[in-house]
């Protein structure tokens, strides 16, 4: 964590005063947010594939165009065209991002093929996570609180596919000598034993419709996606997963698990009584972890009452709800314009590098 402290004690004593003398304009806020993110994040890092090879026709260059894609989510812009508008009247931010002149800005359709690119690449997911295993990977990490939340988008649900009819089980205790087929194994007794990569392939990922239960007991619908967020101590989200809408919570617990131990060191997994499954919580002992999760009510409708030392770490599962306020309030997370789930993880990845590039300056003030 000093050479974390050291990179940004020099962004914020050295190079904010040096920028705000070179654009002659004070950064603000949000610039110096931004400044956070370039800086710590680096992705110019991975843009190299992106740019013009010398072979056809010569491209704009994408690493401002990536810049002016972080900058939206810094300055929570509902659009690429308010974006643009933005870059042509405030030449600090279009300075920030690589123009010297508004001519030199590309277009809204070059802006759009580019994040499309970016998108199929999943270029911010790889932003993101290699800033989490440089940052937060060499420090252990106490608490990893897992929850999701919904996002609303603008296209039409996916008309959901009706399942093949079972045949009719055979009721009773079958006779003397008769074997019955076994049921399918359920999604999250297969999770346990398979990898990443094929956990995340499995899971559904189009727009539906999703619906929970709010504070009150009454429930809420919405068009569109879940989001599911791991995220450590200090508000530093680890690991993101976007789902359909209608996927329950607890199916994307064992991948969020599989993301974040591949990034960070964790002792405790803490989550709602929606990841209540002892499933779930098997799997985070085979990790190394110690689950300490909300359990559901009794079948008598009582609450079971959980230890005193583990709702004092319970309590720490508040960082997971504030995450995602930032991200939905502050980044992007609740003006979701693109289609597609591709695209639409694209667009909530760079908010969510932005909160941990945040989570991580707020940790060492």
């Amino acid at each position: 964590m000093s050479i974390l402290f050291r990179i940004i004690t020099t962004i914020q004593q050295t190079l904010f005063p040096a920028l705000e003398k070179e654009l002659a304009a004070p950064l603000g806020e949000k610039g110096e947010i931004f400044v956070a993110v370039v800086e710590l994040a680096r992705p110019e890092r991975f843009i190299e594939r992106f740019e013009w090879a010398g072979v056809g026709c010569p491209r704009k260059w994408r690493l401002p165009v990536l810049h002016a894609f972080i900058a939206k989510a810094v300055w929570n812009f509902p659009t690429t065209r308010a974006l643009l508008d933005r870059l042509q009247h405030d030449p600090t931010l279009r300075r920030l991002c690589g123009w010297e002149r508004r001519r030199e800005i590309p277009s809204e359709a070059t802006f759009s093929r580019a994040f499309a690119e970016f998108a199929a690449s999943q270029l911010p997911q790889t932003i993101h996570e290699a800033l989490i295993k440089e940052r937060v990977g060499p420090k252990l990490v106490g608490h990893l609180s897992l929850d999701a939340t919904a996002i609303e988008a603008r296209e039409k649900a996916t008309p959901k596919v009706k399942p093949a009819p079972k045949p009719k089980a055979k009721r009773g205790r079958p006779k003397k000598g008769e074997t019955r087929p076994a049921p399918a194994p359920r999604r999250l007794e297969l999770q346990g034993g398979r990898t990443l990569a094929e956990n995340l392939a499995e899971l559904p990922c189009v727009c539906d419709i999703g619906a929970k239960k709010n504070s009150k007991g009454m429930e809420q619908y919405w068009r569109g996606y879940k989001g599911h967020l791991a995220t450590a101590d200090g508000e530093i989200p680890v690991a993101f997963v976007l789902s359909s809408a209608s996927l329950h919570d607890s199916q994307v617990a064992i991948p969020l698990l599989q993301m974040a131990a591949r990034r960070v060191t964790s002792l405790y997994d803490v989550a709602d009584a929606a990841y209540d499954v002892d499933l779930i919580a098997a799997f985070s002992r085979r990790l190394g972890h110690v689950p300490v999760i909300e359990p559901l009510p009794l079948p008598s409708g009582k609450v079971a009452q959980m230890e005193s030392a583990r709702r004092v770490r319970y309590a720490e599962r508040t960082a997971a709800e504030r995450v995602n306020s930032d991200l939905k309030d502050n980044h992007g997370g609740s003006m979701v314009r693109v289609r597609g789930g591709v695209k639409v993880a694209a667009h909530l990845m760079l908010g969510v590098l932005v909160v941990a590039v945040k989570g991580l300056v707020r940790l060492l003030e």
